[in-house]
């Protein structure tokens, strides 16, 4: 049987490839923003990967990341940039 990877998502969940968001993804909400930052961290994607099949900019996709790991997820909020900077 072939096990397929699985990583934790962002909401406590295991995660595999077929859950991620559609490559064609236009409206990044903040779910699905950290969704691309756990397969990538949890070695499901690689980051040329995620760049790959969502057209992100390495730039974004470490935006994304340092979001993270500094307001946790709302600093994903868009409309909150300002006040995280």
């Amino acid at each position: 049987m072939i096990r397929e990877n699985v990583v934790i998502g962002p909401e406590g969940t295991p995660l595999t490839l077929a859950d991620l968001p559609k490559p064609d993804t236009v409206r990044w909400v903040i779910r699905r923003k950290a969704e691309v930052v756990a397969a990538v961290r949890g070695g499901l994607l690689t980051l040329d990967g995620a760049c790959e099949r969502y057209g992100l900019s390495s730039e974004e996709f470490l935006a994304w990341q340092r979001s993270i790991e500094s307001h946790g997820i709302s600093g994903l909020r868009t409309t909150r940039i300002q006040s995280y900077r």
